[in-house]
């Protein structure tokens, strides 16, 4: 499951670490009911950035580019396998037909926003009005709600990047991520509504972080793609306030004395826990390019947490506080009394926007020295 779940924070990791970073000061917030764009994992100083190191051929960057042009999802021409309903968990699950195809619109999109090749524009945007114009319904057992949250927030992100191109049909967009994505299934999960109670109607404690993660980021992606800043507000209250796992406190409950803060599902497992790292740092980086700042909330609570997380996967022991949580529907006890080494030191595609846009490019407003270990995770951030 894990290997399919951010697929766009694997392009995206590879596009960080092609094009470098220069360091950046928050931006500020557009008006009250409106956005920047394009102004989601992407600004137009970003691109601006990508071209200048193509076009000097600046290396490491010209090879990460090369290797976004010879992945088979980056090539123009594809048709898209739109369908009207998406299935993810119990039987007869489709999913892979619009995840696959999300991963080719961004890819095509990003092509096309770099070189101006409307090849690769023209793919991108007849993959996006295909599912816009064909989805309705996300169904299968409770992943339904993961399958609204990541490829929500992907889709978003796709559509965001060919808001201007000719033929692209956003309004289709929009009106196709609010009434599929966001009203039924990820405003429900995080809050309730009029579909149903929050989390699936299962103790509040049920869900781990990354649940509500990546419903998280589909609500900020869709607030920001849809000018709708009652959702985004939403998306970014929930991150600072929320009842559930993802919220930054119960997301990271316990702070150590050493400086390092304890990810709530580093008990089951590193692929998980690297996963809602890497959905942490997505939620933060589009809020960040609407002019919040989530990366220091609360007093750089996520940095601690992703220095905690980097520091067990590159061997060094880290400290561990028992952690118990309600499960079900009546919040059974449940407990972990140490950290899991399941998946350790499989390092996953998340640390290029996690470690080097959190700790680089915001050092300037949250001041925390990296220990040396931090520079050993992995080695596309090395640049």
């Amino acid at each position: 499951m894990l290997k399919r779940i951010l697929l766009v924070s694997i392009v995206f990791c590879l596009v960080i670490s092609t094009f470098g970073f220069t360091e950046k000061t928050l931006p500020k917030a557009a008006a009250s009911t409106g956005f920047d764009h394009p102004g989601l994992l992407h600004t137009k100083a970003d691109f601006d950035r990508m071209k200048q190191m193509i076009h000097e051929g600046r290396q490491p960057y010209l090879d990460g580019w090369n290797q976004l042009l010879s992945s088979p999802l980056s090539q123009a021409g594809w048709k898209p396998r739109a369908t009207s309903i998406i299935i993810r968990g119990g039987n007869e699950q489709n999913v892979a037909l619009l995840y696959n195809d999300i991963a080719r619109a961004y890819q095509n999109a990003l092509r096309w926003k770099i070189t101006g090749d409307t090849a690769n524009g023209d793919t991108a945007r007849d993959i996006l009005n295909a599912w816009s114009s064909n989805l309705k319904t996300i169904s299968g057992n409770a992943d339904r709600y993961l399958a609204a949250g990541i490829y929500g927030y992907e889709l978003a992100n796709a559509a965001e990047l060919m808001r201007d191109y000719p033929g692209f049909n956003v309004e289709q967009m929009q009106n196709m991520l609010l009434t599929v994505f966001y009203k039924p299934l990820n405003e429900r999960f995080l809050i309730g509504n009029e579909y149903g109670n929050s989390h699936n109607d299962s103790y509040i404690q049920n869900y781990w972080a990354n649940w509500d993660l990546s419903n998280m980021a589909a609500t900020i992606a869709i607030g920001i793609f849809c000018d709708r800043r009652d959702i985004y507000d939403i998306g970014v209250e929930y991150f600072k306030n929320g009842a559930g796992n993802g919220s930054i406190y119960n997301a990271i409950p316990f702070l150590h004395p050493d400086g390092l803060a304890q990810w709530q599902e580093s008990g089951r497992d590193q692929a998980h826990t690297q996963l809602g790292i890497g959905l942490m740092a997505t939620i933060a980086e589009m809020a960040w390019n609407q002019g919040d700042d989530l990366y220091g909330w609360a007093d750089n609570r996520f940095l601690r947490a992703a220095e905690y997380v980097a520091k067990y996967n590159n061997g060094e022991d880290v400290p561990f506080t028992t952690y118990e949580w309600g499960s079900g529907r009546n919040g059974a006890i449940n407990s972990q009394s140490g950290i899991s080494p399941a998946s350790r030191n499989e390092m996953r595609p998340i640390w290029a926007i996690s470690i080097t846009t959190m700790s680089i490019e915001k050092v300037c407003l949250h001041p925390i020295l990296l220990p040396e270990w931090l520079w050993k995770v992995p080695k596309v951030v090395r640049i």
